[in-house]
């Protein structure tokens, strides 16, 4: 094929054929939203130049997380920051944490964020402002990659089956741990889709799976704050003696744990992630099944999506579920 002419890249860009010089050339005086323009349009018809050093980081990926402090987020923030570093210099992915506690403030920064970006992958609660901010700024035509909670439709979405994770938790419980008692389950709250289908996934297994004398009692929210978890659960056990299943579908399993290892009886548990804390759980039996939706499985697809978006890459990303790992104390 022939080289293409700055006419082409700047009938593809939308640009005058002067913009495309200047920033092919590296002459400055166009804004980054332009420069990002006539770029794409460049690699789009497989331009041989190099750009410019002052071009380099032109494509800010901004990937939004909430939670640091929680095991699965702190491992998908990390497997980012590797990622980014492997990344050519012209792409550059930032990493940051907003409050969860704080809707407005989230859907503020993803509006109007402080500094121009060329994409965003986000994992963040399902609430109406936060929604809005993402429609926004999807229909203002920003490629969105959303992880972990699928809030708009129409957008690329990177996660487990999570259906499917709640009845593998409800199979783990009733074949494996042969639970014929009282059930409990342990969530964040109603705001994050991921754990309403864990938890539907849940309940719906056991429906479709009755046994004699299990019954699922209860769930309870408690924000996967550890303390309200081990609160929450310790009542749980007061409440009804004869509780010997508990399935988590989201964070604090440390406070969960903590709360069953004083109650000093069998209770067969399953949570989701493999943490230090898990894994110890594991090999003592304290936990029996940890569901790990492998983070950086999740991180490595996310930005090769957002890559094939911004047409940094040509060749088309399958996304199916990821598969989510089953660990016991026997493959750990």
């Amino acid at each position: 094929m022939a080289k293409p002419t700055y006419a082409d890249i700047a009938t593809r860009a939308g640009v005058g054929t002067a913009t495309v010089e200047r920033v092919l050339n590296g002459r400055g005086g166009v804004t980054p939203e332009t420069a990002q323009k006539v770029v794409l349009a460049a690699r789009a018809l497989d331009w041989p130049g190099r750009l410019p050093e002052r071009h380099r980081g032109l494509f800010r990926i901004e990937v939004i997380l909430v939670r640091p402090e929680t095991g699965f987020f702190s491992r998908l923030a990390a497997a980012f920051r590797r990622i980014g570093r492997t990344l050519d210099r012209s792409v550059q992915l930032h990493v940051s944490f907003m409050d969860e506690a704080d809707p407005a403030a989230l859907a503020h920064h993803i509006a109007r964020p402080p500094v121009h970006r060329a994409g965003l992958i986000v994992a963040a609660p399902d609430v109406p402002a936060v929604r809005a901010a993402l429609e926004q700024v999807q229909g203002q035509g920003l490629p969105v990659v959303q992880v972990m909670n699928r809030i708009l439709h129409g957008a690329d979405y990177v996660g487990i089956d999570n259906m499917a994770a709640g009845r593998t938790a409800g199979l783990m419980l009733a074949r494996l741990g042969a639970v014929r008692s009282s059930v409990l389950a342990v969530c964040h709250s109603p705001l994050y889709r991921v754990h309403r289908d864990r938890l539907r996934g849940f309940s719906d297994y056991l429906a479709d799976h009755p046994h004699p004398g299990l019954a699922f009692r209860r769930v309870v929210f408690g924000g996967d704050d550890r303390h309200r978890n081990a609160a929450l659960v310790a009542d749980a056990l007061r409440d009804w003696p004869d509780l010997s299943g508990v399935y988590n579908a989201g964070g604090g399993n440390s406070g969960v744990l903590h709360a069953l290892e004083r109650a000093g009886r069998a209770v067969f548990f399953v949570g989701h992630e493999l943490t230090g804390t898990t894994s110890a759980a594991l090999q003592v039996g304290r936990a029996h099944v940890i569901l790990d939706q492998l983070p950086e499985t999740q991180a490595r697809r996310a930005v090769d999506l957002m890559l094939r978006r911004l047409e940094l890459t040509e060749d088309e990303v399958d996304n199916p579920p990821i598969r989510f790992a089953t660990i016991t104390r026997e493959n750990l």
